[in-house]
């Protein structure tokens, strides 16, 4: 199988010509795609241009012809995703690399986002020392920052050209022989957690490992839950334990770490059984105090870290998010419950500490009561969410609803 080498060959072939033969030079095949759309390409690649843009069912010569920059990369960048999907799936490639600016880092990190976890996804850029989440997405994307334009091969380009060349082979490499992992063919459980709540998944995590499961475990800050919600809707996983639904908070408020409308969806619509509970809803995230919105100057903030600032939730914002949550558990085609911890919802959230306010959490989960629909089991316990009492609680729920639905184990 081959790399996949992705990039623009009329404004930059001499580079990709370079990154072509010495990748070879390694004894790693290539196989090169050109999204060019200005000149002709430096060399013939394996993989036209024109073939680009017809898999995003367009006409080259058409897309030239309004010389229209942007069209041609959203273009091209749908483009080479849908051939490098195919090629994975037909098995004659092992890896992607790319090189390049905004337009080439935007083209080469799609055909990255478009193949699962796990496969090598290298991308050189000179955007690689700034916000970097709209080009890595949810995929495990290598950006590597070029420190110069690619333009040209020099003292500088050459150095982390060669380094980005060993990197890919190294990866492919390692990947044609990977090293035997014990357990790796255990069923999958995804779990979410937040600082805040992280002694009540570790003992969760514990029982679930020691039942038979791989427990996956995704930090809720937008990103994570977004990349839950993909390998769920990707059939990888058997179940949730979705401790940890702040990302809703962040949602309803306008906070930095929302997971987008569609968190708390996928479960249901793939009909595999879950457990949802409330952790961390007491909070919204801003990053450092000066940056928290105008309209929420006044409100109770936590000063988490010098970097992220907590809002705490209202009563009403509480109440909003007890109706998310019912609306989007009950339209589940599965078995799901949905856990309540009476006595708090993170850490902060307890009697003495900053964000306690009962009256807050009691129009959570009076909005739960009212909202839910009977198909969905509401179980309420006398505990704080880190108890470990509530976290045995919902380990053993999953794994009871595990063991109805699939006939996969309770214990190990």
């Amino acid at each position: 199988m081959a790399v996949l080498l992705v990039g623009t060959l009329d404004t930059k072939g001499k580079e990709f010509a370079y990154v072509r033969d010495q990748l070879r030079a390694t004894g790693v095949p290539v196989l090169v795609a050109d999204a060019g759309v200005i000149g002709p390409p430096a060399f013939t690649p394996d993989i036209s241009r024109e073939s680009i843009f017809s898999a995003a069912g367009a006409n080259y010569d058409q897309v030239k012809a309004t010389q229209d920059r942007g069209q041609a990369i959203a273009r091209a960048a749908v483009g080479v995703a849908k051939i490098a999907s195919q090629l994975y799936s037909e098995g004659k490639i092992t890896g992607v690399l790319s090189l390049g600016g905004s337009a080439g880092t935007t083209i080469g990190t799609a055909a990255m986002r478009a193949l699962p976890v796990g496969v090598p996804k290298l991308m050189v850029s000179t955007l690689a020392s700034g916000p970097v989440q709209p080009y890595v997405g949810t995929r495990d994307i290598l950006m590597m920052y070029s420190v110069v334009d690619i333009a040209g091969i020099n003292r500088i380009s050459r150095a982390v050209l060669d380094n980005a060349i060993a990197a890919m082979a190294g990866m492919v490499v390692a990947k044609a022989r990977p090293t035997p992992v014990e357990g790796i063919d255990r069923p999958v459980i995804a779990a979410t957690m937040f600082g805040v709540t992280t002694p009540c998944v570790e003992i969760a995590r514990g029982i679930l490992e020691a039942a038979g499961y791989e427990v996956l475990v995704f930090h809720a800050t937008g990103t994570g839950g977004r990349t839950m919600e993909e390998l769920i809707r990707d059939g990888l996983l058997a179940g949730v334990l979705d401790i940890t639904t702040t990302e809703l908070a962040d949602e309803l408020a306008g906070g930095i770490l929302s997971a987008g409308a569609d968190r708390l969806t996928a479960a249901g619509l793939k009909g595999i059984p879950q457990v949802v509970s409330l952790g961390a809803l007491d909070m919204v995230n801003f990053g450092p105090r000066d940056s928290v919105p105008d309209r929420y100057k006044h409100r109770l903030l936590y000063q988490h870290n010098p970097t992220v600032t907590l809002m705490r939730t209202t009563p009403e914002e509480m109440d909003r998010l007890g109706k998310s949550i019912a609306e989007k558990t009950s339209a589940a085609r599965g078995p799901t419950c949905v856990m309540i911890p009476l006595k708090g919802v993170s850490a902060i959230d307890a009697e003495g500490k900053p964000f306690w306010w009962p009256e807050a959490d009691a129009a959570l989960f009076a909005s739960l009561r009212h909202w839910i629909a009977p198909n969905v089991e509401v179980v309420e316990l006398d505990n704080h969410i880190n108890d470990p009492a509530f976290a045995t609680a919902c380990a053993h729920k999953l794994l009871e609803m595990l063991k109805a639905t699939t006939g996969l184990p309770q214990t190990g």
